[in-house]
Parts: C-alpha cells; sequence; structure tokens
C-alpha cells in the first residue's frame, strides 16, 4: 500500500513540474521581446547566384553569413516571376492569381488586400521602407492612400535613428540591384574571371553573354554589401539578435528565358533567414516554400492575427525545427504562375502570356493557357527595332545576342528556348534534366505523371480560386497597364 502511494505521489509531482515548467516557459515567452524583421529583397536576383550556393564567381559574404548563421532554403520559390504580382504576394500572403489587378506588372494592388507591414503597424510596429518595395505601379487607383509597405525612408540608417525605441520595427530593405541597365564592364573591371562562370545551360557560351553575366553579378554584389552595411548597424545597435533577418529576391536574373518565365531559372530564388532566438545556425532545408509564406510567418512571430484570406503558410515549424533536409512532408512541391508581365501581344491585344505550373522534387509541370500567343512577345524581322521587339524579356547584350544570331544554327536553338512559341503543355524529369531544356510532356512513357501533376495542378488552382480554372481570367488581359512602355520601374 505504502508502494502505491509512493508511486503516485512521484506521479503526481512528475506531472506538477510539468505544469510548473510550462508555465515558465509560456511566462518567458511573454515576457521576451518581440522581434524585429529586417526583410531585404534585391531586384532581379535569381537562384543559384550566392557563395552559399556554391557560385564560384559571385561574392555574396552578407547572404552567406545569414545562412550560415541561420537556415539556407534550397527550394524558395516566388508566386510569379514578374516584379508586380511577386511583391504583392509577398505584401499580402496571397498568390497573386487573388489578387485582381495586381497579378499584372506596372498595375495597382487594390485596397482590399490586407498587407502584412499594415497589419503589423497595428499591433504596435514601427514600419518602413528604402529604394524599391511594393511595384512597380499605382497605388492610388486601387483606392490605397499610404505605400503598402509603409512610409519611405532615406536610408536604414535613416530609419534607425528616427524610430521609436519602445516599439520593434518592421523595415522593407529594396534595392534596384541587379535589375537592368548595367554598365557594360563592371563585372570584369571588378576583377570576375569571365571563363569561371557558371553560365545557365539556356544561354549560348560566348564571351558577350559571359560579360553580360559578369555585370549582373556586380550588381549581386553591391546589394549583397547594403545588406552587409545594415547587419553592422544592427549589430551595433544592439538589435541584431533580437531581428528576423530575411534575404531573397523578387524573381530570376534579368535573362532570356529567366525573369518572366515557370521555369527555375525565372521563378527559383535564393533564401537565407537568420533569427538565433528561435533558429539554430548551419541549417539547411529542403522544403518546398513561397515568398508567400513571409507574411503569415511575420504576423504570427509578432504574436499579431493572420487573416483568413492569406493563403501562404507560415515557416515558425520549419524555423523552429532542429535539423536539416525535408521538415514538413506536406512541402512536397510548389505553384507558380504568371499573367501580363509587358503587354506585347499583336493587334493591339493588351494580354500576356498566362500559365501556371507546379514544380515537386523530380518533375516540373507547366499549363500554358494561351499557346497561340507568342511567350516574350511578337518577333519582328527589322534589325532597327531590336530594343522594342520580344518586348516581355528585358533589353540587354545577351538578348540582342540571340536575337542577331537567331539564323546561325548554333545560335537558333537558345533563340528559339527563349522566344519560340510553347505547346499547351510541358513537362521536365529533372533528374535526367535538371535544366529544363526537354520537354517530354508528349512522350508516352511520361503520360501517367503528366496526368497526375496536371490534376494537383488543377486541383490547387481550383481550391485557391484561380479565375484561370473557375472562370472570368480574361479579366486579367484587360487590366490597364499603367508602365506607358518599357521603362524602369525608377532610377537607380
Amino acid at each position: 500500500m505504502n508502494a502505491t502511494r509512493t508511486s503516485l505521489q512521484v506521479v503526481v509531482l512528475t506531472a506538477l513540474i510539468a505544469i510548473a515548467s510550462s508555465v515558465l516557459s509560456a511566462e518567458k515567452d511573454a515576457a521576451a521581446p518581440r522581434p524585429n524583421i529586417l526583410f531585404a529583397i534585391a531586384d532581379d536576383w535569381g537562384w543559384p547566384q550566392a557563395g552559399a550556393y556554391g557560385d564560384p564567381v559571385v561574392k555574396t559574404p552578407a547572404f552567406d553569413r545569414i545562412a550560415r548563421e541561420g537556415v539556407l532554403f534550397h527550394n524558395a520559390f516566388v508566386s510569379s516571376p514578374s516584379c508586380t504580382p511577386c511583391r504583392s504576394a509577398i505584401l499580402t500572403g496571397q498568390w497573386h492569381w487573388r489578387l485582381d489587378e495586381a497579378a499584372n506588372l506596372w498595375s495597382t494592388l487594390p485596397a482590399k488586400f490586407p498587407v502584412y507591414p499594415l497589419l503589423l503597424e497595428k499591433a504596435g510596429y514601427h514600419i518602413g521602407h528604402m529604394r524599391k518595395a511594393w511595384g512597380p505601379g499605382r497605388n492610388g487607383v486601387g483606392g490605397r492612400t499610404r505605400d503598402p509597405a509603409g512610409p519611405r525612408a532615406r536610408s536604414f540608417a535613416a530609419f534607425m535613428d528616427g524610430r521609436p525605441k519602445d516599439k520593434p520595427f518592421c523595415f522593407w530593405l529594396g534595392a534596384f540591384d541587379p535589375h537592368r541597365p548595367y554598365k557594360p564592364g563592371s563585372g570584369a573591371a571588378s576583377g570576375m574571371k569571365l571563363a569561371d562562370i557558371r553560365l545557365p545551360a539556356c544561354l549560348p557560351d560566348h564571351p558577350t553573354v559571359r560579360g553580360d553575366v559578369a555585370d549582373y553579378y556586380f550588381e549581386v554584389q553591391r546589394f549583397d554589401s547594403d545588406v552587409a552595411a545594415a547587419l553592422k548597424l544592427l549589430e551595433e545597435s544592439g538589435q541584431l539578435d533580437n531581428t528576423i533577418v530575411v534575404m531573397t529576391g523578387d524573381h530570376g536574373m534579368p535573362f532570356p528565358r529567366c525573369k518572366s518565365n515557370l521555369y527555375d531559372s525565372g521563378t527559383h530564388v535564393p533564401l537565407a533567414i537568420r533569427w538565433p532566438q528561435r533558429i539554430k545556425a548551419g541549417r539547411t532545408v529542403s522544403d518546398f516554400v513561397s515568398l508567400n509564406d513571409l507574411a503569415p510567418t511575420f504576423l504570427e512571430a509578432a504574436g499579431a492575427r493572420v487573416p483568413k484570406a492569406m493563403t501562404g503558410r507560415s515557416l515558425m515549424n520549419v524555423l523552429a525545427a532542429a535539423g536539416s533536409g525535408q521538415i514538413e512532408p506536406a512541402r512536397s512541391y510548389m505553384l507558380t504562375g504568371k499573367e501580363r508581365h509587358v503587354p506585347s501581344q499583336e493587334h493591339g491585344n493588351n494580354g500576356g502570356y498566362p500559365c501556371r505550373a507546379i514544380r515537386t522534387h523530380d518533375f516540373l509541370y507547366i499549363r500554358n493557357f494561351k499557346p497561340d500567343r507568342w511567350p516574350a512577345g511578337v518577333p519582328t524581322a527589322a534589325e532597327s527595332h531590336l530594343g522594342r521587339q520580344l518586348a516581355d524579356c528585358d533589353n540587354g547584350p545577351s538578348k540582342a545576342f540571340l536575337i542577331k544570331g537567331r539564323t546561325d544554327p548554333k545560335i537558333k536553338p537558345f533563340y528559339d528556348l527563349a522566344f519560340a512559341k510553347r505547346p499547351a503543355e510541358e513537362l521536365y524529369d529533372l533528374k535526367k534534366d535538371r535544366d529544363q531544356l526537354k520537354n517530354v510532356a508528349g512522350d508516352k512513357n511520361y503520360a501517367a505523371v503528366k496526368k497526375k501533376l496536371a490534376a494537383q495542378l488543377m486541383a490547387d488552382l481550383k481550391s485557391t480560386a484561380d479565375p484561370r480554372v473557375v472562370g472570368g481570367g480574361e479579366k486579367f488581359d484587360r487590366y490597364p497597364y499603367y508602365g506607358g512602355g518599357r521603362r524602369r520601374p525608377a532610377k537607380k
């Protein structure tokens, strides 16, 4: 009887200790200051152009530090490989196809869609941004009276000097790098060895292209130095370890078959997050994540309510996990898509090239809704119009090289990859074709895989009310384009 009583006492005591420990832990978490948030996003920086991913030429010490002291994501993707829709998706935590006009470049972000910076401001955060945040586009026509990223600051240092010391902050560190145009020869002049550059397989190996990529790398490095300065400022002010630092890009590099395309060269982006309070240093994660997931992550970390409309999934569990590799089994694939980038269709059509994709570890399946259209705009025969044709692809030396060499048997395959019309369905076997150059959608050996991926894509698009699937997708072609032509969103 005494033994039984003693055993029961031990069980009760153990339970009381566990409850007390849980209460103390909860009180400690409640007493801990809410984290600051520094979101650093480049303009046109794609994966894997960073030292942490093994690139032998570009130098990214700030990104590498964040990855080393936090977590490095190997499968981070954007909602759309175009500036405005990608940034709209990040701010709202929703797929761009749910955002009406904001699914297009040079549009507006309607005020009816809540954005995380303003939600954090309501929760007591001091907010702001520098350089390029949302856009390019017009806020007023969408009913917004304020920038969705918060007030503009001259610099991060100015923002930090003027912030209330009794409030946590959320800052969007934007950039115009590495968006075109580039200073020709800047990469080579900085000491880069052009022969060591790992060219994307969709581009021809030629000195013109290598020099162009080196100039792009030069601006990637300039963005990285901006982030390094911000890290130093946080460190000096004693705020670094209480700040969630996120560093990424808004889509792939501005080269043919990259930016504005649903291949990895357009949608796959670098992503590293540092937060010592929750993230174990030196981790790598292979889960598929979207930049849409950042909004609910920031709100949850701040203890703020996450709107039900947000389709992004918080990364808090992934960040807090102890190990590397695949953390959440459900994050086994990713969706991406595109509506109008630049109006470039024939006969005055204001539409773009609507398409959606599903990416798994083994396959990329793309559904092109309007295969009768040219994916990068209408080609012309007149050499005097090289800068205006194929308008959905940014102008630059690599694009001009492909256009001028399009009749050369050695160059034509690369030209066609970037600019020729595409079928309604594309499928790429990533185990055999990591660079996604050979479409096997018509191969009967892949019929079962294609059917399965197509069904999964359509089911997910339907569940998220994509107008291209549930009806009404034609509206994307009718929305105004406020850019007025091919121009940069702002001066560097």
